[in-house]
């Protein structure tokens, strides 16, 4: 069966090749009638449009480059997943660029200009500001997904509060009488690991009754979790822990359990991301929910925006984080005090 091709739905619709071309590309001039001809010629020959040569025509290849560095962690199959839809639901086509191990933009900028991409979304929670700045100053739009909060950001950028997180689970933690806590983040150099402690620890020092330690996995992988954990169990562990990511929680439960230790009654966890593992029922780790779907969601449609107003001037959108308690925290101590009718004499 041979390629049905623009010639073909020209000659049966009897115009020129150029009103063909028009006709399919969003924005040129061509009239109505003579759109629905060459739709119809179209249909009757099963025709469907090049969208690569077209690009030749706008100058638009509809190609968005998403870019990010962490694939050992299983939330990004669901950030990818939603990405990708999100992306083909509004005409756009996702590249991706897996960035594993890399922290220089040099390699990413080459291979994008290459494809002519018309924007890029970068997202990661550990690469810092002048990653995602490298693709604006190539004159690149660009929004970080999950990027560092900033009150003057140089690029648009989509996430939620991670110092503020860090506080949130602290405040978990004393609320529970844990009086030996930890923090276990990821890689020391990742900007959301620098802010989750940087929260965590400032909350805790308004409590200096509450000892306080912290460590680093070497990124965000169930195994660097579990590897970290075990490391901490050789001497006497925390009462509780706030790893800074699910993936390096699910580590930490699987090193705690095999200790022969009782989550939470020997041990307690909170995480962060509420990635779709932590409510399995062997797992229910409790942990403060990243809202992904409304964070991707603003990355795309602020991406859409910048294909029609590249200089649209950065700004930063913050989502709210909410505890989610499921089964790796002792209860608050509130929780665990019999409520008694009032007036009732001990």
């Amino acid at each position: 069966m041979s390629v049905v091709t623009l010639k073909d739905v020209a000659q049966r619709a009897g115009v020129s090749r150029s009103a063909v071309s028009r006709a399919f590309t969003n924005g040129a001039s061509v009239s109505e009638s003579m759109r629905r001809k060459v739709e119809k010629a179209a249909a009757e020959l099963g025709y469907m449009p090049n969208a690569l040569a077209s690009s030749l025509t706008t100058g638009r290849t509809r190609l968005i480059g998403l870019v990010s560095n962490n694939f050992h962690n299983p939330i990004f199959l669901e950030v990818f997943d939603l990405f990708t839809r999100g992306l083909q639901d509004r005409g756009l086509r996702p590249l991706l660029v897996n960035l594993s191990d890399e922290t220089d933009p040099a390699n990413s900028l080459r291979m994008l200009r290459q494809y002519s991409v018309d924007g890029v979304i970068v997202a990661s929670s550990t690469l810092t500001p002048e990653f995602s700045q490298a693709f604006r100053l190539a004159g690149m739009p660009v929004v970080h997904s999950f990027g560092r909060q900033s009150s003057s950001p140089q690029v648009h950028v989509v996430g939620i509060d991670n110092v503020e997180c860090g506080r949130i689970a602290a405040r978990e933690l004393l609320a529970r009488n844990h009086r030996q806590v930890a923090f276990m983040g990821g890689p020391e150099q990742a900007t959301s690991t620098q802010d989750r402690q940087q929260g965590f620890l400032a909350e805790l020092s308004l409590h200096p009754e509450v000892d306080v330690t912290y460590s680093y996995a070497d990124n965000y992988s169930f195994e660097a979790g579990r590897r970290e954990m075990l490391r901490l169990l050789q001497s006497k562990p925390a009462e509780a822990y706030f790893c800074g990511d699910d993936v390096l929680s699910i580590g930490a439960l699987s090193a705690i359990r095999d200790a022969g230790l009782r989550v939470p009654e020997d041990v307690g966890v909170i995480g962060l991301n509420d990635m779709e593992m932590a409510g399995w029922e062997s797992i229910a780790l409790t942990t403060i929910r990243q809202p992904i779907a409304q964070i991707i969601s603003s990355s795309i449609e602020l991406i859409v925006a910048m294909l029609e107003e590249p200089d649209r001037y950065p700004e930063a959108r913050l989502f709210p984080s909410t505890v989610v308690e499921r089964r790796t925290l002792r209860p608050r101590s509130h929780d665990r005090v019999t409520s008694r009718e009032p007036g009732c004499a001990d």
